[in-house]
């Protein structure tokens, strides 16, 4: 028995995987894949995906946004647990990584569900509130530049409904958000928000030890 999280070692991890993880087979080639990229280690754990898949399901969510896309992981994960008529507004800087995700979203089905937009992130969802879409979200998920979270976060809870639920990824960033003599812009931006959202009443958050630190913060 514990009272706190108990430590993931690689034994219990390997039985965390066995015991818990459904992974379609084209989510596992996509993760294969991605892991020979040289920056493979951007991807999601694939126990992540299907927690979130399950958030999706759980909340009845038919629209959400997407902040970073990479190799498309993540947006499968979460199309494939939309209801019909369930749609993905999804943002990425890069043509080249995208380009893996739109083949993988054939593969899987979903590409019908995924409304991707390429350019800056801060754009796009500038874009969108100015289109009149505030409040038109019902799930967001952040995995973007790091340095880049707090305003993707503001942007983010103005476009989610009230009742809508934000999931922000990396908000441990390996352990170096507790380390006082690590001050790099991502480690410093990354502590610094969270901070803020722990201190935000705009939302009722909770920071989960998942994978690289995962944060829920649903819009009140």
């Amino acid at each position: 028995m514990s009272n706190k999280t108990v430590p993931v070692t690689d034994a219990l991890y390997t039985y965390l995987l066995a015991n818990s993880l459904r992974e379609p087979e084209v989510l596992r080639e996509l993760r294969e894949e991605t892991a020979r990229h040289p920056r493979g280690g951007m991807q999601i754990a694939p126990e992540q995906g299907q927690f979130m898949a399950l958030l999706v399901a759980l909340t009845d969510a038919k629209n959400l946004l997407e902040i970073g896309v990479f190799t498309g992981y993540s947006s499968i994960r979460l199309a494939l647990a939309l209801p019909p008529g369930g749609r993905i507004t999804a943002c990425d800087i890069s043509e080249e990584y995208t380009q893996v995700a739109r083949r993988y979203w054939e593969r899987a089905g979903v590409a019908d569900k995924i409304d991707l937009r390429l350019g800056p992130a801060l754009e796009t969802l500038d874009g969108l509130i100015a289109a009149g879409h505030s409040g038109r979200y019902d799930l967001a998920f952040i995995d973007a530049d790091k340095t880049g979270y707090d305003a993707y976060y503001e942007r983010a809870l103005d476009l989610l409904r009230p009742g809508g639920l934000l999931l922000l990824d990396n908000v441990l960033w390996g352990g170096k958000v507790a380390d006082p003599a690590v001050s790099d812009p991502d480690t410093l931006a990354l502590r610094a928000l969270n901070a803020k959202i722990h201190a935000d009443s705009r939302v009722a958050p909770s920071l989960l030890p998942l994978a690289d630190g995962l944060t829920l913060a649903l819009k009140l």
